[in-house]
């Protein structure tokens, strides 16, 4: 049961609009940018999500918290119903909370898991009004406020939201006979499950790992938050990789960071794609896609080198979905094709990945 519920506790815009309402969750302040996702489902994936480090999340589904929280099993040393350890929201904004849950596998409600992550949740807002502000105004600072208390908005554009949530030190999964070399730039768990499922041992290292003298047969770029201009020491050694002649595939930010090391620009999205059924285009066959997806910034396309090609395009707005090397085997995506939560329409980009592996180590 969500406790305190008489108090109420406010969300302020950076444009001065308030939203007043009830809490859940752990009762405070926070400060963030303000963004919109329109899943159905998947709170516990999102809520544990790396790239939405820094953001208020508004979710769009009206009714939250129904089917509660998962338990906290781990499989290959990591936690098998989550994509993190943590919570990364700042905070959680809902139009109606579930005061009852009811699932198999729930052993906790979402209100009881905010408040031991110490995450504010605010429910009686009328999120449908908010979404559209959002949508006509762009992403914004905002803040959750409670009773007699106030605090400063916060500049989230210029903060290194990778450096908070990668890891500190390197990490090994898996016995398998290729080696894939993972930069943790906030990887979601279900990434590593699936290169897991393949005959593969994962090496995760920290964002700002310098892996040039490092010995793998691929090399991956995982998702995470912010601006990947902040990201300018990954930046530099994928420069140097990307002169070898090994595979590589990255995701979300991982894609971005591969197309800045290329010489290409990005830049960011009014309101950004923050869903599981964003439709995008495969180019070369016309064949189109339901995708996951939890990003802010996008690539410039008209920015891309002559050795570079666009591969997936957003159906909605015509932004860019991916990327590819037109000689060597390297490729990215602003997708997530792991798809937790989301559709899994494009998993055999991992077969793909896993097939330049073993083609390029196993050459004559």
């Amino acid at each position: 049961m969500v406790k305190n519920k008489e108090k109420d506790i406010k969300l302020v815009l950076e444009d001065g609009q308030e939203f007043y309402g009830k809490h859940f969750g752990y009762y405070g302040n926070t400060a963030g940018e303000i963004v919109f996702n329109t899943a159905m489902t998947g709170y516990p994936e999102s809520l544990t999500d790396p790239s939405y480090k820094g953001q208020i999340l508004v979710a769009t589904y009206p009714l939250i918290g129904n089917y509660g929280v998962p338990g906290r099993e781990t499989k290959d040393n990591l936690l098998a119903f989550y994509e993190s350890d943590q919570i990364h929201i700042q905070a959680l904004v809902i139009s109606e909370y579930s005061q009852e849950y009811s699932h198999w596998n729930a052993e906790r409600s979402l209100d009881d898991w905010m408040r031991e992550n110490k995450v504010p949740g605010i429910y009686g807002v009328d999120t449908r009004r908010l979404t559209q502000i959002i949508r006509e105004k762009g992403s914004m600072k905002a803040k959750i406020v409670i009773p007699d208390q106030d605090l400063d908005f916060v500049d989230t554009e210029n903060v290194n939201w990778v450096a908070q949530v990668s890891i500190p030190t390197k990490e090994v999964y898996g016995q398998g006979s290729y080696k894939v070399l993972l930069v943790d730039c906030g990887v979601k768990n279900n990434i590593i499950r699936r290169l897991l499922k393949q005959d593969v041992q994962v090496i995760r290292v920290p964002w700002d790992y310098d892996f040039s003298k490092d010995k793998y047969d691929g090399l991956f770029i995982s998702n995470g938050p912010g601006d990947p201009i902040q990201c300018k020491t990954t930046i530099k050694h994928l420069k140097t990789a990307m002169d070898e002649d090994k595979p590589i595939f990255g995701i979300c930010l991982g894609h971005q960071l591969l197309a800045l090391a290329a010489g290409a620009s990005t830049y960011k999205l009014k309101y950004g794609h923050r869903s599981h059924n964003q439709p995008v285009l495969y180019q070369p066959q016309q064949r189109a896609y339901i995708t996951s997806q939890n990003h802010g910034y996008a690539v410039d396309d008209k920015t891309l080198g002559s050795d570079w090609e666009p591969t997936f395009i957003n159906l909605n707005d015509q932004t860019n979905e991916g990327l590819r090397h037109k000689f060597k085997p390297i490729f990215s995506t602003q997708f997530h094709p792991e798809a937790s939560g989301g559709p899994t329409d494009t998993d055999f980009l991992f077969d793909d990945f896993m097939q330049m592996i073993k083609l390029k180590k196993n050459a004559k």
